[in-house]
């Protein structure tokens, strides 16, 4: 296991004082009444809906403008919703679960028992990677890094082939696509282990998503075999995707 990068390590963690939990409930109160009381809500009539003095009503609105949770209206009068409200509620959409019909999940059962080894399920957005069937006996290591570092993947480098990502490696990623049906990584992760992915297509032709197995690394450096079996599999749960 390695250890935190040196620079991470020795960087100050800030401390939690008895305070601050309540001041952070606070501002979420406040957050929660601008949402509810509408555009241009004023500091005074929230102060007086939350029945805040003044003063901590005045301090906290302040705070919440600055980091872009809240907006002063053009007038300067009121607040309302700002930016990074409408991206975390954007966030909290594209990450929420979505399960795929019993019909797609009993194809890839089946794929699962034909092939012996994690097979896993994925949509894509942009360059948002969200799990629809996670293998339960196989199940991802460590989606966090699947998330931060995705060319270490089959799953995450087919993701930036689609986004058009021009980087060298995803380049040649794209290239392996045209030529084998499908991309391979080889000991991105876990030596002697590598993964493969094929896309589930939209009827234009673009990637909405894949279809991904991952196991021994001896099954992915010849993965002509592999492909040939996931690929009709991929094609029948495509249209329940996209």
């Amino acid at each position: 296991m390695t250890g935190m990068p040196e620079a991470r390590a020795s960087r100050p963690q800030p401390a939690l004082s008895a305070r601050q939990p309540r001041a952070i409930h606070s501002a979420l109160t406040v957050l929660e009444a601008v949402a509810e009381l509408g555009a241009g809500v004023t500091a005074r009539e929230i102060s007086k809906s939350l029945e805040l003095p003044r003063a901590t009503t005045y301090r906290l609105l302040n705070l919440l403008v600055e980091d872009e949770y809240l907006v002063r209206t053009p007038d300067l009068s009121g607040f309302a919703l700002g930016a990074k409200v409408a991206q975390l509620a954007a966030a909290a959409a594209a990450a929420a679960p979505t399960r795929l019909p019993t019909l797609a999940r009993d194809m890839v059962a089946e794929a699962r028992l034909a092939v012996r080894g994690g097979v896993h399920i994925a949509a894509y957005d942009g360059r948002r990677l969200l799990l629809l069937d996670e293998d339960p006996d196989f199940p991802f290591s460590d989606p966090v890094r699947l998330a931060r570092e995705p060319e270490r993947y089959a799953l995450g480098v087919l993701m930036l082939v689609a986004s058009g990502d021009e980087r060298p490696a995803v380049a040649a990623a794209a290239d392996e696509l045209a030529r084998l049906g499908g991309v391979r990584r080889i000991d991105g992760t876990v030596p002697g282990f590598g993964c493969v992915a094929v896309p589930l297509r939209r009827a234009d032709g673009g990637i909405a998503g894949a279809l991904a197995f991952s196991g021994p690394r001896h099954r992915i450096v010849d993965a002509a075999e592999l492909v040939a079996r996931l690929a009709p599999v991929a094609e029948r749960v495509a249209p329940y995707i996209t």
